[in-house]
Formats: C-alpha cells, structure tokens, sequence
C-alpha cells in the first residue's frame, strides 16, 4: 500500500467521521427542540402562549419573564407536590440500590437452599406487568391501611424495581473476581465488610447505573402515583394532571411545573452520566 493511499483512506475515514459527528449533532439539536420550546413557553405570559407560538420570544426577547415561576413557586399545591415527589423518589431509589445489592451479593457469591430457584422466581418477576398488580395491591393496601400513603406508593415502587435491580447487579458482581472474595474472608472479614469494602466499590458503576434508572421512573410515574395517592400526597406528575384536567390549557402553571419536572432528572443524569456509562458497559466484555 502506497503512502498516498493511506492517506486517501485516513481522509475518508476523518470525512466520514465528521459527517457522522455532524448528523448525531444534527440529531440531539431537533431532539432538544421541544425541551428548548418548554422553557421558553414557561417564560412567557400567558397572553403571549395564546396568542403566538414560543419562537416568537426569539424576536422580542422582552416577552420573557420568571412571573410564571414565582406565581408557580406561590402555589402549595405545586411546592407540596415537588416535595412529594422527592420523598417517594429518593426513598425508593435508596431503598431498592440497598436491598438489591445485599441480595444480588447474595445470589453472586453465597450458597443456600434453593438458590437457583430462588433466582429464577426474581428473573420471572421481570416480565410481570405494573397494571396486574394495581387491583390486588390497592385491596391488600386498604386491608393495611397505607391507601393513599406515601408510603404505599413507595412500597409499590421497591416491590416493581427489585426484581430488575437484583438481576442487573447480581450479573454485574460475577464479573468481580472471586478470588478477592476469598482472600477477604481468609482475611478474616465477614460478609459485611466484604460488600462494604469489596462489592461496593467495584460495583459503583453498576450501582450508580441502577439508581439512575429507578431515580427516573419513579421521578416520571404517573400511572401509580395516580393509583395509589391521596390528593395530599401526590407528586408532581398528578399534580400537574389535575392542573390540565381543572383548567385546560393554562400554560403559565403547565409549562413552568413540566419544566421543573423535567429539570431534576435531567440534573442527576449528566451528574451522574459517567457512571451510566460505565455501568451499561459492565459485563459486556471478559
């Protein structure tokens, strides 16, 4: 091969890649459209929503205005469900990383009866739809008492997410070499300090990854939180419902609290991105 050639072949591979640089970036720009729409609707009036489209605010950017945002931040209505929303998201998220990462150490690296069993109930439980459940879990809830309760909602939410949780970390920890489990107890440690000191770290990624993804489903419900709360207790995602079924198209309170809505998760998820990342990609090579 001649030197020209290789670089004729190294130019087309950089023209390729450019060109493909171009339509991903192409791609993500009409994908934050509606995202970049949303915020500038929530920063007009609602005069200006009715009457205009949002892109007009590009020409006469005096339209724009945080009014929405205060009056929104007035209602404790909204506030009440913003902080609704944070309880039951971060109480499922911990409460599902935690019990499915003592149990996938266990389905990982101990022995006991019925283990395979065991393990093959949890991954049957996957293909299980949330709308099965809703009828028989509302009568058990009443029977209980925690209808309408944060803490059913939170409840229905650990129950849903662990079955998926304990199979994606349990095949995350195999991939941790088992002759560190063993030295450490030849060391003398138990099982605690063995998660806490070896499981965990090296599982971060994969643990990370996890809470990313029950952090944004149980941030994003609709269905169950409008199942399974009481008006006192809803999260956001209800309480913006209830807004578009009392008013209409009252755009001031709807686009202000859907961006709020949105704003969270979007938050944790470049934060915690790398991790993400790196979590999707454990496993996939030995």
């Amino acid at each position: 091969m001649t030197l020209t050639s290789r670089h004729a072949r190294g130019d087309g591979g950089r023209l390729r890649g450019t060109v493909l640089q171009g339509v991903l970036a192409l791609i993500a720009l009409f994908w934050l459209v509606p995202t970049f729409g949303l915020l500038i609707a929530s920063l007009r009036e609602e005069g200006d929503n009715s009457t205009n489209g949002w892109w007009n605010a590009l020409r006469y950017p005096a339209q724009l205005t945080f009014a929405n945002y205060a009056t929104l931040l007035d209602n404790p209505a909204i506030t009440g469900s913003l902080t609704n929303t944070l309880i039951i998201t971060l109480s499922a998220t911990l409460l599902v990383v935690g019990i499915a990462a003592l149990a996938a150490y266990a389905f990982a690296f101990l022995k006991f009866p019925g283990h395979d069993w065991i393990f093959l109930a949890v991954v049957c439980l996957l293909v299980v739809p949330v709308q099965v459940a809703l009828i028989p879990v509302a009568k058990l809830y009443g029977a209980l008492g925690v209808f309408g309760s944060l803490a059913g909602v939170v409840l229905f939410h650990v129950a849903f997410g662990l079955p998926f949780a304990i199979f994606l970390l349990r095949d995350c920890f195999l991939e941790i070499p088992r002759q560190l489990i063993d030295a450490a107890r030849l060391d003398g440690a138990g099982e605690w300090r063995i998660i806490a000191r070896v499981v965990l770290p090296l599982g971060l990624p994969a643990i990370a990854s996890l809470g990313i993804f029950q952090f944004l489903w149980v941030w994003n419900d609709l269905l169950v939180a409008l199942v399974f709360a009481d008006q006192s207790n809803q999260p956001i995602t209800v309480a913006l419902q209830s807004q578009v079924r009392q008013f209409g198209a009252n755009i001031d309170v709807l686009a202000p609290g859907a961006f709020l809505s949105l704003l969270v998760p979007l938050a944790v998820f470049l934060l915690f991105q790398r991790f993400f990342v790196q979590g999707l990609m454990a496993g996939s090579v030995k």
